[in-house]
């Protein structure tokens, strides 16, 4: 897994997050989030510490605004989900705007945004700071087996070779007059994605044989994360105690 590569979530710079041990981060991201999940939805004052405590990672790591509110854009099928909780929710109705909403809907909506929210801001401030090669040295220094980072390893690599050959099939069929104005029209579409299925399965084997002619037996070459100190783990970790500190509180609470 040598050799950084390059990805749309992170961004270059130099910050503390982005000098910090990968394994560090990867917990710290998962016990902050575990502890954004666990909240009490009637927790407001919670879920808006959580938010400003990401805003200030955001602001320590250098990572741009813009740059975070256009990969926010990838939640927008979940808050369309969000906003039809309070038309078709059941129970004891209120109105808001001249609108008849379902009690329990604006809350699940409000469940579902708050969290979801959240946990993909925790992912791009993690993504932004992190390479995707540090990041599985990292999964290996936790102990993943080698297996699993394998497979992530290559999914990442592959993933925009996939996406490059799907727009290309798109141009072709566009410059061949296909200009699709309904679902009727998506025939075309489907063979593409077949013919892109075998191509890539067959870009696969090609791929295999020539890493088992440099020597592959099945397992990668080992390449360690750095090790981290117990005080880059207790530096690392604040943000997350502290959410879990601010949840543990909330559950008292209510």
């Amino acid at each position: 897994m040598s050799g950084a590569h390059g990805h749309a979530l992170y961004v270059h710079a130099r910050s503390p997050l982005h000098r910090l041990a990968p394994q560090v981060k990867v917990v710290s991201a998962l016990v902050l989030l575990f502890a954004v999940i666990s909240t009490p939805r009637q927790a407001f004052w919670a879920f808006a510490i959580y938010a400003a405590v990401l805003a200030a990672l955001a602001a320590v790591s250098r990572v741009p605004i813009r740059f975070l509110l256009s990969r926010m854009l990838v939640a927008a099928p979940f808050v369309l989900l969000a906003l039809l909780f309070p038309i078709v929710g059941s129970g004891p109705r209120v109105d808001v705007i001249g609108l008849s909403l379902s009690q329990a809907g604006l809350w699940d909506m409000w469940n579902l945004l708050a969290k979801s929210l959240l946990g993909l801001l925790t992912a791009i401030v993690l993504g932004a700071t992190t390479e995707v090669a540090d990041l599985l040295r990292g999964l290996s220094a936790l102990r993943v087996p080698g297996l699993v980072t394998s497979i992530l390893g290559f999914m990442v690599r592959y993933v925009d070779v996939i996406i490059g050959d799907l727009t290309r099939m798109r141009l072709a069929l566009a410059a061949r007059g296909h200009h699709p104005t309904s679902i009727r029209d998506w025939a075309p579409y489907g063979k593409a994605v077949g013919a892109m299925f075998i191509r890539t399965y067959e870009r696969g084997e090609r791929v295999y044989l020539a890493m088992e002619s440099r020597g592959y037996s099945g397992r990668m070459p080992d390449s360690e994360a750095a090790e981290a100190g117990r005080r880059e783990w207790l530096l690392g970790l604040v943000p997350a105690m502290l959410a879990w500190a601010v949840a543990l509180t909330a559950r008292m609470a209510t």
